[in-house]
This record gives structure tokens, C-alpha cells and sequence, in this order.
């Protein structure tokens, strides 16, 4: 179970992950290596599943964005999910309900990599896409 010092160290990391255990241990009243030992704890039982890093793709290059929800043409979706994780283009991926079966964020370098890519979904099913213009958020 998570305490209120736990739930305080985890709000920290979502803000800036890359602060110091002492700095973290500053603000919620225990040492550094207290700290560590939390955060490990956190990150063996899974609460904690990784660290990441957000870049603004336009300053580091051209790239497209698209949002793709998928509609599957059979019940056994094994093989879409393996080639959906073998994907560098895709960001994220949902299971949703409603309209469609999936919900992919696929960013691409350009419009020919992105005729590419649902040309090999077409395997899978039907698709619908949606071209971000902007990030708001």
C-alpha cells in the first residue's frame, strides 16, 4: 500500500523525474537514501515502470502525427498486437470501446512514411485517420 509520503514522491517525479533523491527528500521530510529506498521499492512492485524523456519533435525535425483508430476484420488480434509493439512509429496504442476496435498515435517523418505504414495495416483491417495540426497539451 502506498502512504501519503509515497503518493508525495510520485507527484514529484511527474513534474521533473531527473530530481536529486535529497531534493525529493527535502520536501517530504526524509533522507535522500529514505527516498531511494521508496523509489526502488516502487519500482519492483511495478508502480514505478519507467522513466521517459518528452522532446518537441518539431524543433528536432519535420514529422506528422496522425491518429489512427483501427477496425479489425477478425476476433484473434495477436498478430496486430505484435506488429503494433514492433513499431517505433507508434507512440501509443489503445484497446477502446466505442467507435473502433484501437486508438494508435503513430508519428512519422513524412506523409510517404505514413502511406507506408497504413498500407501494412490494411493487413489487420480497416483504418480511419486523423491528422494532428498542432499540439495543444
Amino acid at each position: 500500500m502506498l502512504d501519503q509520503t509515497d503518493l508525495s514522491i510520485l507527484a514529484l517525479l511527474r513534474e521533473n523525474s531527473r530530481l536529486l533523491w535529497k531534493d525529493i527528500g527535502e520536501q517530504v521530510h526524509l533522507s535522500g537514501q529514505a527516498v531511494g529506498n521508496r523509489i526502488r521499492r516502487m519500482e519492483e512492485q511495478g508502480i514505478i515502470q519507467g522513466y521517459t524523456t518528452l522532446i518537441d519533435e518539431v524543433k528536432v525535425g519535420p514529422s506528422l502525427t496522425a491518429m489512427v483508430t483501427m477496425f479489425m476484420k477478425t476476433t484473434d488480434h495477436q498478430p496486430f498486437t505484435r506488429f503494433v509493439k514492433s513499431r517505433s512509429e507508434v507512440i501509443e496504442a489503445h484497446r477502446i470501446s466505442g467507435e473502433g476496435c484501437y486508438s494508435l498515435i503513430v508519428r512519422v517523418p513524412d506523409q510517404t512514411s505514413l502511406n507506408l505504414f497504413l498500407d501494412e495495416l490494411l493487413a489487420f483491417g480497416n483504418y480511419r485517420v486523423n491528422l494532428s495540426l498542432g499540439k495543444m497539451k
